[in-house]
């Protein structure tokens, strides 16, 4: 069953086929005399992984040798074939970049998307370098595994200094459509209840709603804001029209986590029965770069005793943070260089499960250490993401100091039952006006998070800066991901730059299907 969201989109690419008509960029072409860039052809396909000792069919797109997402340089053109080979339809998002906006890979905003048997041509310059990804924008794609990494290599990468990528991502038997559907059946409203238990195990407090038992497995959750209720505005505690809020004693109801209860958590499309072990030189420096591709989980990286000097955050360099635990929302990114110790040894990098104990991760094997088992559930559950990282960061090139011309209040809303998730209280359709942006504009979006879930922004075809949380003003990270955690206040600004039609959403994948998705316009 397609998706609300999927099927406006849908219905929308005709349209979108006659605005490109009438704002098309012509993709760039090679200065005359010089070499064009070579193609490089990716093919979406579906492939073979092995979870939890079953097989399992996803998704993948890879070079035609198995290379899993594409490695290029800085200042080169972005030269892509894009060759379905699904029996379905598919577009791919290149997250991060700043491509013309008809090459975003947003289906029914950006264009159609890929027929089965199709392709599609992909021409634009890679003024910017960093860790980026590329995964499906297709309806629920994106929780097949439908995403890879996309490295972009500058000055950052020294000589002699190795790289270790690690894609993170959250896995289910369970079909996604499934999942989605569980999700809008089932809403019990786990903050009126210290323990929810299973809507099939015992009545549900909501008489008289029918809430099936999930097949998906869909977490307990909070009712978030309800129609008709006081929403007062709330800087630093979650809103009042969270039902979970209304807890005794006047204290905030704790966050809302983990809608959906995963088989399994992969890094590099392995869970820690059976881990990615990677040679690495004692003594010698990497550079990790970590991307959180999970359709909703986030995590703790720690590196365990190893002392990582974070340098880049979704690809935007930052005045170096010296660490052994950086948390990490879904569809951020993480640089971090680390420096080996002589001494041969195994180095787990584990990612924790916010809110849980469930892990995963790779292990950095120097010399011949031996490799001991690690399992898959952490000592202790771990809390929930913060700000507190987010407040501290610092942009190495900030955005040049402005006056915002605009801002655009975007209040983060939603009601888990019938699993509605929305922006400003209007869940997302083709009806919804984009948000009003002029050519050449400083834009402020003032997120603010009226739920109890905390919901990771994303803005397509620019970078933005952190530049307040909760009322404090600050020259923050340059990124493209931020998590707005329940009731923050988040602000971030950016240059109107690279005009076209842009989506904006929240990056867990069932709530921008459910609604959490608007557009930004302007020519």
């Amino acid at each position: 069953m397609l998706s609300r969201r999927t099927a406006m989109l849908t219905a929308l690419a005709a349209s979108t086929l006659q605005i490109e008509r009438t704002l098309a960029q012509n993709a760039p072409t090679a200065p005359q005399g010089s070499a064009a860039s070579p193609i490089t052809v990716l093919q979406v396909k579906r492939r073979t992984i092995e979870v939890n000792g079953k097989s399992a069919s996803v998704l993948g797109v890879s070079q035609p040798d198995g290379t899993q997402g594409l490695v290029t340089k800085v200042g080169q053109q972005f030269r892509v074939r894009l060759e379905n080979q699904l029996d379905v339809p598919t577009l791919i998002h290149w997250h991060g970049m700043t491509p013309p906006w008809q090459q975003d890979g947003v289906p029914g905003i950006s264009g159609p998307p890929v027929a089965p048997g199709g392709s599609a041509e992909y021409d634009f310059p890679l003024r910017f370098g960093g860790t980026f990804w590329m995964h499906s924008h297709q309806g629920l794609q994106e929780q097949e595994q439908l995403a890879a990494p996309l490295i972009i290599h500058d000055d950052r990468d020294r000589t002699g200094q190795q790289e270790v990528v690690v894609l993170l991502s959250d896995f289910s038997f369970t079909p996604a459509e499934q999942i989605f559907e569980s999700l809008r059946k089932a809403g019990p409203m786990a903050g009126m209840a210290p323990t929810p238990t299973p809507a099939a195990a015992k009545p549900s407090a909501m008489a008289g709603m029918n809430m099936p038992a999930a097949a998906a497995k869909p977490a307990a959750s909070s009712m978030g804001t309800m129609a008709g209720m006081n929403m007062p505005s709330a800087a630093t505690k979650p809103a009042a029209g969270a039902m979970g809020a209304m807890g005794g004693g006047g204290k905030a109801a704790p966050p809302d986590l983990n809608d959906v209860k995963y088989d399994a958590f992969l890094a590099n499309d392995r869970t820690l029965a059976d881990p990615e072990v990677i040679s690495v030189e004692p003594g010698g420096t990497i550079l990790l770069r970590v991307i959180n591709g999970s359709s909703m989980s986030s995590y703790h990286l720690s590196l365990g005793a190893l002392n990582g000097e974070l340098i880049a955050v979704d690809g935007f360099r930052v005045k170096p943070v010296i660490g052994r635990r950086f948390p990490i929302t879904v569809a951020q990114r993480l640089d971090i260089r680390i420096k080996i110790p002589r001494k041969p040894a195994a180095h787990p990098i584990l990612a924790i499960l916010e809110g849980e104990r469930s892990q995963t991760g790779v292990i950095l094997k120097a010399g011949g250490a031996p490799v001991s088992r690690i399992p898959d559930k952490a000592a202790a559950a771990s809390p929930a993401l913060t700000l507190d990282l987010e407040r501290s960061l610092r942009a190495t090139r900030p955005l040049a100091p402005r006056k915002a011309h605009r801002v655009h209040q975007v209040d983060l809303t939603g009601e888990m039952v019938g699993y509605v998730w929305s922006i400003n209280g209007v869940p997302w359709t083709k009806d919804v006006p984009p948000l009003a942006v002029a050519k050449g504009e400083r834009v402020e979006l003032v997120f603010q998070n009226r739920t109890l879930m905390p919901h990771p922004m994303h803005l397509h075809g620019h970078e933005f800066q952190v530049v307040e949380i909760n009322g404090k003003r600050f020259p923050g990270a340059v990124r493209d991901t931020v998590l707005v955690t329940p009731g923050a206040r988040v602000v971030v600004a950016f240059d109107a730059n690279n005009p076209g039609y842009w989506a904006m959403h929240c990056h867990l994948l069932y709530h921008m299907d459910a609604g959490m998705f608007t557009t930004v316009r302007y020519v």
